[in-house]
């Protein structure tokens, strides 16, 4: 079984967030840049399958940056056994429509029987990019799942509900999300990381999949304003003189808190 984990380099989780105020794009180099949390813990599902199963192939893709490249290299690390970055200078701001067409020509090239994504990403947290690439390659899709059980021709899972949680399957080839729920990943071992080092990593452009992306044509994003966000201000404080109930009651009010 070939088992295809995306993976996404995000700015850090628990850094600030910077806006470029020229192109309303995240700043990735204003903080530093990690592998999302959620596609690590997609990787270690694929992993722990592949532990257990003689003879899975587990490949990490991400379409991002050439700078990115150390952050998919950590996927490798991991355990993955080889590496595709799709990197096209036209790709820059790509919306979710661009990179699931994309990513989808780059799954075809590469071959796959199942594929692994998080349910959505901590910077652009679009959500329906799984379903997107299921509609692209024509395959089913199960979503959102917090628990997985893989086999040589079905994925089942779990996903919760707002009345309890469902039971979904479907058979492969296919697409799956998922969430927190499942298992935190490993970390990479100093025998992963120099492994990684002579693992396949194969580098695309959108000539290589025969995709056409042409940003003049049609905006890949839409920005209408953006600025810097406002300096954080000393707030207000209130002195109990017996009145204070009264002081927070008209504060709530006028700033139309209640």
């Amino acid at each position: 079984m070939k088992i295809v984990v995306l993976v996404k380099e995000v700015p850090d989780t628990y850094g600030d967030r910077v806006l470029d105020l020229e192109t309303g794009l995240a700043d990735r180099g204003a903080s530093e840049r990690v592998l999302d949390e959620i596609g690590e813990r997609a990787l270690e599902v694929a992993l722990t399958y592949a532990e257990a199963n003689e003879g899975t192939e587990v490949v990490v893709m991400s379409m991002a940056s050439d700078a990115a490249a150390t952050s998919v290299r950590k996927g490798l690390a991991m355990g993955a056994a080889s590496a595709v970055h799709v990197v096209d200078d036209a790709l820059a701001g790509a919306d979710l429509g661009v990179t699931a067409r994309v990513l989808a020509a780059a799954l075809r090239r590469t071959g796959y029987d199942l594929v692994i994504t998080g349910n959505l990403s901590t910077d652009g947290s679009g959500g329906v990019l799984p379903a997107m690439l299921a509609e692209h390659l024509g395959v089913p899709h199960a979503t959102a799942l917090a628990a997985v059980e893989i086999t040589g021709e079905q994925i089942s899972g779990t996903r919760a509900t707002e009345v309890g949680t469902a039971t979904v399957e479907a058979p492969l080839p296919a697409v799956i999300s998922i969430t927190e729920a499942l298992p935190d990943a490993r970390f990479p071992n100093f025998k992963g990381i120099m492994a990684a080092k002579k693992k396949p990593f194969e580098t695309l452009s959108l000539a290589d999949l025969e995709v056409d992306v042409d940003p003049s044509a049609a905006p890949q994003t839409i920005m209408t304003t953006v600025a810097a966000k406002p300096p954080r201000t000393a707030g207000v404080k209130i002195t109990d003189e017996g009145d204070a109930g009264d002081q927070l009651a008209a504060y709530l009010l006028e700033n139309r808190l209640v």
